[in-house]
């Protein structure tokens, strides 16, 4: 499971001209799944989001977590995260889990963070064509990948 978090101001998902969701501060959360992930990838992963101090403290330091500030988490599916670019110049996909392995994961996956942060998390729709906009805050930006966790 690989994942791009964004500490964001804004950010919202819009689908053929309407937004499906929107947030305030906190973070904007794209997601990509592999065949070979499941329920403790989900897991560590959640918890490593919610847990990343990347906010600021009143001394400004990043040293808060989301759970922490009470802000809010978008979550966005993302199978491009999963693209090799090894070979040529066209990406390959073929290590991103099919729509009936991913869908499953994401929902668990939203529910995991909701579960960790204490309210729903609004999210883009699986497999639509979306359009994300977001206020970059920092601009602060974390790559984490669950099968590179040392």
């Amino acid at each position: 499971m690989r994942v791009v978090v964004q500490r964001v101001r804004e950010a919202s998902v819009s689908i053929d001209g309407q937004c499906v969701a929107v947030i305030g501060p906190g973070m904007l959360v794209l997601c990509g799944f592999e065949e070979a992930d499941g329920a403790e990838d989900l897991d560590w992963t959640a918890r490593k989001i919610t847990a990343l101090r990347i906010f600021d403290d009143d001394a400004g330091v990043m040293n808060r977590s989301v759970v922490e500030v009470g802000q809010e988490i978008l979550a966005v599916s993302q199978f491009t995260l999963m693209a090799s670019t090894k070979k040529g110049n066209r990406p390959s996909y073929v290590k991103a889990a099919r729509p009936e392995i991913s869908i499953p994961l994401y929902e668990q996956f939203k529910e995991k963070l909701a579960d960790l942060l204490g309210r729903p998390v609004p999210s883009g729709v699986f497999g639509a064509e979306m359009q994300v906009a977001l206020v970059n805050d920092g601009p602060v930006t974390i790559c984490i990948d669950s099968k590179n966790r040392i």
